[in-house]
């Protein structure tokens, strides 16, 4: 069942059209990756979607409801929570005050002492950590702060850009494990990441972009054997 539906989007910054009539329909329940280069759109997409980007035209249906045009904390209250890229934590405030940040919705806020043990459950170094400021962190645990934060707010879908970014291969593995643990919960994932054997190897399905335009589509399995996907992204 579609839970997330895009139709013909175009966006951009100014006179610069950076997504152009891009369809994309994310399923209940699974694990969608975005591939591509640097500079494609991925990030754009996600911005588009989180309401902080119009688009110039275009359709974007969450659960057959239309959604583009809405603000941002409007659709963060329909469930749709992204991960930024570069984490953006308040680094002067403890570990547990980031993580109370994510359930500002009044809905969020009624289950707050029950998502914090479900966080502290995924990363239980969270709960070591909880007094501690944010800023004084390793990498890989802000991550799960920014990742834990997202959770708060009791994502329906979860967009993650870039999530392995900067960390070391043991904690880039780490990570995969717990954006597939996340979606055994139950709990939708769209995940833009250059690290692209990982994510198609935890992904249902995906969609590669080149110059803001889907080319190509698939499962994980299929594309991480596709010739072109080998070549130009796993240099093999």
């Amino acid at each position: 069942m579609s839970l997330l539906k895009i139709d013909r989007l175009n966006t951009g910054y100014g006179d610069i059209q950076v997504l152009f009539d891009l369809s994309i329909e994310v399923h209940q329940g699974e694990v969608l990756s975005i591939i591509g280069a640097n500079g494609v759109g991925k990030t754009t997409l996600l911005k588009t979607l989180s309401g902080l980007m119009p688009a110039s035209s275009g359709t974007v249906y969450f659960k057959d409801q239309e959604i583009q045009g809405l603000p941002p904390e409007k659709i963060v209250g329909l469930g749709i929570i992204q991960i930024p890229e570069g984490r953006r934590l308040f680094s002067l405030m403890s570990v547990l005050e980031n993580l109370e940040m994510g359930a500002y919705t009044p809905k969020a806020r009624a289950r707050k002492d029950e998502r914090l043990k479900e966080v502290y459950q995924i990363f239980p170094r969270l709960e070591e950590r909880k007094n501690q400021l944010a800023g004084t962190l390793s990498g890989g645990e802000q991550q799960m702060v920014a990742i834990g934060r997202g959770l708060m707010a009791g994502p329906e879908m979860l967009m993650l850009d870039e999530p392995s970014m900067g960390l070391s291969p043991v904690l880039r593995e780490e990570t995969f494990r717990v954006v597939k643990k996340i979606a055994e919960t139950g709990v939708t994932i769209m995940l833009i990441e250059q690290d692209v054997k990982h994510s198609l190897s935890i992904s249902d399905r995906a969609y590669v972009m080149e110059r803001g335009e889907v080319v190509m589509e698939g499962t994980g399995a299929e594309l991480l054997v596709n010739p072109h996907i080998r070549k130009a992204y796993l240099g093999i």
